[in-house]
């Protein structure tokens, strides 16, 4: 793998573990960090265009199947971005490779969720608490209220995974 590819893997998981934490704290994913992941696929891919066509395409077919269960409220408008962001610059393959992972991952998030509603709820976190501590107070508050999994961390690993397997 030459140098580009492999600054551009580590620019691309660098940005995958920032928008985990984000979507963690806000439940919420950035355009701009959408945009950059899908241009840094755009740039891994630029030696060779037969590849970089095949991937656009592959990209346009999955956000029309996700934007009609998005449509169906089964999934979010950030997560629906990030996916067809991450699936720019991945030959078909990669993008199965990432759905799986990503689903495989987001098994594992909701049975977390799920094993939360056994747990004794915290107190608030007071000042100087560990991150883990405060992580877990506020997702246990949010999971009684009914809030959306942050599955941002989920695309995250199935895009990290994907990524690392490609090579550097």
């Amino acid at each position: 793998m030459n140098w580009i590819a492999s600054t551009t893997s580590c620019l691309e998981i660098a940005l995958l573990l920032y928008v985990a934490t984000i979507d963690i704290a806000t439940r919420l994913i950035r355009n701009e960090i959408c945009l950059a992941l899908a241009l840094l696929g755009i740039v891994g891919e630029l030696a060779s265009p037969m590849q970089l066509g095949q991937s656009l395409f592959v990209a346009a077919l999955l956000f029309l199947v996700l934007f009609v269960i998005y449509q169906r409220g089964m999934i979010g408008g950030g997560d629906v971005k990030l996916l067809v962001a991450l699936a720019v610059g991945l030959p078909l393959s990669g993008v199965v490779e990432l759905l799986t992972v990503t689903a495989l991952a987001g098994g594992v998030l909701a049975a977390m969720h799920m094993m939360m509603r056994h747990l004794p709820y915290p107190k608030l976190a007071p000042a100087g608490s560990s991150l883990v501590r405060r992580v877990y107070a506020v997702e246990r508050w949010r999971h009684l209220r009914h809030a959306p999994l942050p599955y941002g961390v989920a695309i995250a690993c199935g895009g990290i995974w994907t990524i690392l397997s490609k090579g550097f």
